[in-house]
C-alpha cells in the first residue's frame, strides 16, 4: 500500500522529496487552495517505508494509506 499527500494540507515545505529513497514524490502545477506549492506521491513507485511520514511538519499532510481522492495528480 501507498501513502498519500492530501493536497489541500500540503504547505510544500518539501522534506518529503528530499528524504524518499525512491524519488516517488513529485511537485504539482500550480497552487492548492491555501496558495502554497503542493506534491503528490506515485502509488505505484512508493515503497510504502514511511520516511515521509516521519519528516513532514504538517500534521495529517501525510495518510498512511492510499487515498487517490485526497490527492491530486497534475505533472
Amino acid at each position: 500500500m501507498s501513502h498519500t499527500i492530501v493536497t489541500e494540507k500540503c504547505i510544500g515545505v518539501a522534506e518529503c522529496v528530499n528524504a524518499c529513497p525512491v524519488s516517488c514524490i513529485h511537485k504539482g502545477k500550480g497552487e492548492n487552495n491555501m496558495k502554497k506549492d503542493w506534491y503528490w506521491i506515485d502509488f505505484a513507485a512508493c515503497i510504502d517505508c514511511s520516511i515521509c511520514l516521519q519528516v513532514c511538519p504538517t500534521e495529517g499532510a501525510i495518510l498512511d494509506k492510499e487515498e487517490p481522492n485526497l490527492q491530486r495528480k497534475l505533472t
